[in-house]
């Protein structure tokens, strides 16, 4: 059976070469992405923690300015439930982020992938020759 098949001596390097630029441009998209996002995600995770320690003083502050035990205990269990929400939702939201950068780089090399293997298709189908019957 494969003995009808011919594959010719010189592949088509300069389609290889452009091929594997375009890898590589596609990779190195992908990586940029990848970091814009862990950019996008660190900013965000900094501007939550100095919103928190603002919010925690501004608490505290509320805290020991309570006379009563009582009022204190209400507003130490108000507090940490207010903060436990803010905290599940900082984290849903950075979580997002994440997930949301990761799809966007995967995105891309899924992309190039499907390109790559067109083009190895096309570039077998040119250079595999049958046999012609004698």
């Amino acid at each position: 059976m494969f003995s009808e098949f011919r594959v010719p001596a010189t592949p088509d390097v300069e389609a290889l070469m452009a091929a594997q630029k375009r890898n590589l441009d596609a990779l190195t998209a992908a990586n940029r992405v990848a970091l814009e996002g862990a950019q996008a995600v660190a900013r965000r995770h900094m501007e939550i923690l100095q919103q928190s320690v603002g919010e925690l003083t501004e608490a505290m502050q509320s805290i020991t300015a309570t006379p009563a035990p009582q009022d204190k205990a209400a507003k130490q269990a108000e507090l940490l439930k207010t903060s436990y929400s803010r905290a599940v939702g900082n984290m849903k939201e950075l979580a997002e982020l994440i997930q949301k950068s990761n799809s966007e780089a995967l995105a891309l090399l899924n992309r190039r992938f499907v390109e790559a293997m067109d083009e190895a298709k096309t570039m077998v189908a040119k250079t595999v020759v049958t046999k012609t019957p004698e």
